[in-house]
């Protein structure tokens, strides 16, 4: 999954907008192949700032990660998630996600799911970050199974969830 803007394509307008936003291509990047735990520097280096500006940008380093997380969530549902218009079958929508999330399995970069990875290398689920990833994954990938579970009539659409959200993981 590229790492590319998802929320806009129009260019910084200021020094620190250009900033933030190598900071945040690079910790998207950073963090899903290095893990949680990558020094700052390594995040600053690849974004070609100074430490003192990323903490001008970002309270902390776990800032910096929960919004690595919510850019990421975007990229991810827009490779992952049907467009609105595919096939109206619930069956062939649910299909889409997990032969979508084969292609990228495949691929020599794929590192497994980015929040189940940030929330294990946490190991609290009380940690900020943790919830932040708990509550994209559920919001978008799990409320995306629920709806299409709802809309194919399953008996029982929570628990279908589960077991759609256990096979994904």
């Amino acid at each position: 999954m590229s790492t590319g803007r998802a929320a806009s394509d129009t260019a910084p307008a200021t020094v620190e907008e250009a900033q933030r936003e190598r900071l945040l291509t690079a910790a998207i990047d950073l963090f899903y192949h290095q893990g949680v735990h990558v020094a700052a520097s390594a995040l600053c280096e690849s974004a070609g700032i100074s430490k003192k500006s990323m903490y001008q940008l970002y309270d902390s380093k776990d800032a910096l990660l929960a919004v690595a997380l919510e850019r990421r969530i975007l990229i991810d549902a827009a490779s992952l998630l049907p467009s609105p218009d595919f096939d109206p079958s619930p069956r062939a929508r649910l299909l889409h996600v997990f032969e979508q999330l084969e292609k990228f399995a495949r691929s020599p970069d794929y590192m497994g799911c980015a929040y189940l990875t940030s929330q294990v290398e946490l190991r609290d689920p009380t940690h900020p970050t943790s919830i932040v990833a708990a509550r994209l994954k559920r919001k978008h990938l799990e409320g995306f199974f629920h709806a299409e579970a709802e809309r194919g009539k399953a008996t029982d659409a929570d628990f279908l969830t589960r077991q759609l959200i256990t096979l994904y993981d």
